[in-house]
């Protein structure tokens, strides 16, 4: 099913640890449509300037990307300057201008408007409310934000979440709007805004899903991140997370609780691929067969038997046996 995408279009350069690169096509919308039209159509909402490279656009329209939601507006395209450390853990800004994106108002073609799969990108929450009020009953939506929002706009992020089905933050936004002692509690904060699953994004320790339940093992699914042997760039990896994980969702329509896992797991693939490389080269030539044969390795490498071998009776017996008192 077609997947709508509301969110930046930019121009990066980027110092990471393996080298500088600049120019480089980024931004939220960029990557999500980049690695989500791997599974299905993507309808990309966005705005960039006169400046923006010709190149760039022949890229998107090679991938099954519907650019009429794509805004073309005299003057320069976002363009963001950062810089990361040598653990990758966090980019330091180094500088941010907004051009053609501080005017940015998300319209929607009228064919858009029935799009069953929505992910809005990390924008105002103002925004993310405008674009949800002019969808036709989706299957799905979901939203990405960040710290920013949650201390300059609060109280309209908390609409905007309790207007999605799936909320996607990672672990230090998850902790700082709910103001919560632990992660645990934090998130069931935002799940009692209204969404159904929140995907707290947790960057080198992997991901967990955490929906409603009455047990934690019906509540809470984690898994690690892909190993990797070398990072280049990290920039774009939540994103990619959200359109492996809104992609698979969209190409199944399976949204039953282990749907949202495996979703979970294809989102953290997509991110493993997208951090190889700068910007989106990562993802260029990034086939299914590529995707398949990760999603393989990852399940071996997350699986254990819940039938122990014979020799480790006596040990499971003992320890039964220690908790019957």
């Amino acid at each position: 099913m077609t997947i709508l995408v509301v969110g930046s279009v930019a121009v990066d350069n980027i110092e990471t640890p393996a080298g500088s690169r600049s120019r480089l096509l980024g931004g939220a919308c960029t990557y999500f449509a980049t690695a989500a039209s791997l599974y299905d159509r993507v309808r990309m909402v966005g705005v960039v300037g006169t400046d923006f490279p010709e190149e760039h656009v022949r890229f998107f329209e090679s991938r099954d990307i519907d650019l009429c939601g794509l805004q073309f507006v005299e003057g320069e395209t976002f363009a963001w300057s950062g810089r990361y450390g040598v653990d990758l853990s966090d980019a330091e800004t180094l500088d941010t201008r907004l051009n053609v994106f501080a005017d940015f108002q998300p319209e929607l073609p009228q064919e858009y408007r029935d799009t069953p799969y929505v992910f809005l990108a990390n924008i105002d929450p103002d925004l993310q409310i405008h674009v949800l009020s002019q969808m036709e009953a989706p299957r799905l939506t979901a939203l990405d934000s960040m710290n920013f929002w949650m201390g300059a706009t609060r109280a309209t992020l908390t609409r905007a979440m309790s207007m999605v089905d799936v909320v996607l933050l990672n672990e230090a936004e998850v902790l700082q709007y709910a103001d919560a002692p632990n992660l645990i509690a934090a998130s069931q904060a935002i799940l009692d805004l209204g969404p159904r699953a929140l995907v707290v994004k947790r960057g080198r320790y992997g991901a967990m899903l955490v929906t409603h339940g009455k047990s934690t093992g019906e509540r809470f699914f984690l898994t690690p991140a892909y190993p990797l042997e070398r990072v280049v760039d990290p920039t774009g990896a939540g994103d990619t997370f959200a359109a492996g994980f809104m992609g698979y969702l969209a190409e199944t329509d399976d949204l039953t609780i282990a749907g949202l896992r495996r979703a979970v797991v294809h989102g953290t693939i997509m991110a493993s691929f997208t951090v190889q490389d700068y910007s989106i080269d990562a993802l260029r030539n990034l086939t299914r067969a590529e995707l398949v044969t990760r999603y393989k390795d990852f399940t071996l490498l997350t699986h254990f038997d819940d039938s122990p071998p014979k020799g480790q009776e006596r040990l499971l017996r003992s320890i039964n046996q220690v908790a019957r008192g």
